[in-house]
């Protein structure tokens, strides 16, 4: 009596039995001696030596690649040189009006953070903007002020 647990997939394809005589012999379509021949060889990725081989500093930031999204967009760097160059005294100082004046690029868009090098002598209202300590300072030391 035939049972579900002999049935066999019907096949005209004989098994092939490599490196027994017949059709595939001497190396056994493997072409090669060592490693590259024996059963289950297995060889490591080249790449992997080479990565193993590099050194891995602690800390953070140490290996960008893996431990900091580097691709946060970067405030566009204004000095206070520039906005005294620029600017007259009582005027408003913010991304668009930075843009309007060339200042920047990017347009009223661009994140703007104001740095304390140089200095300043009249008196603006700065907003919209990141400001350093530094230039905080000097801004109201001058009679302006940072909203």
């Amino acid at each position: 009596m035939i049972g579900l647990n002999t049935l066999k997939r019907y096949t005209t394809r004989p098994d092939v039995a490599v490196g027994r005589g017949g059709k595939r012999g001497k190396t056994s379509g493997r072409g090669t001696k060592g490693q590259n021949a024996r059963a289950g060889h297995k060889k490591r990725p080249e790449i992997r030596d080479f990565i193993k081989k590099l050194p891995k500093r602690r800390g953070y930031g140490k290996n960008r690649a893996r431990t900091v999204f580097t691709m946060r967009p970067r405030p566009v760097e204004v000095t206070l040189r520039a906005l005294d160059k620029a600017f007259a005294s009582g005027d408003s100082v913010n991304p668009k009006t930075l843009a309007e004046k060339r200042i920047i690029r990017g347009g009223a868009v661009a994140e703007v953070k104001i740095l304390a090098t140089g200095d300043i002598s009249k008196k603006l209202i700065v907003s919209g903007c990141k400001i350093s300590a530094g230039a905080k300072a000097l801004i109201e030391k001058a009679g302006g002020s940072v909203e």
